[in-house]
């Protein structure tokens, strides 16, 4: 998912996003200490998604405190 994509959501779609960002990260580390995980970039990508979304979250809410 790109950056654009995430400013066109709005914050209620953005918090929904990240709290299935967070559970997919929480899913990879499990699998990975099971022994599971096949392709360890899925944490990578999952993080920096988590990321992503956070940053977009804070700057609207600066652009909305302005």
């Amino acid at each position: 998912m790109n950056a654009q994509e995430l400013r066109d959501k709005t914050p209620d779609q953005l918090r929904e996003d990240l709290a299935n960002m967070k559970k997919e990260a929480f899913n990879l580390r499990f699998q990975q200490a099971t022994g599971q995980l096949e392709n360890t970039a899925q944490m990578r990508k999952a993080r920096r998604n988590a990321a992503r979304v956070k940053t977009i979250l804070n700057q609207k809410a600066q652009a909305a405190a302005e």
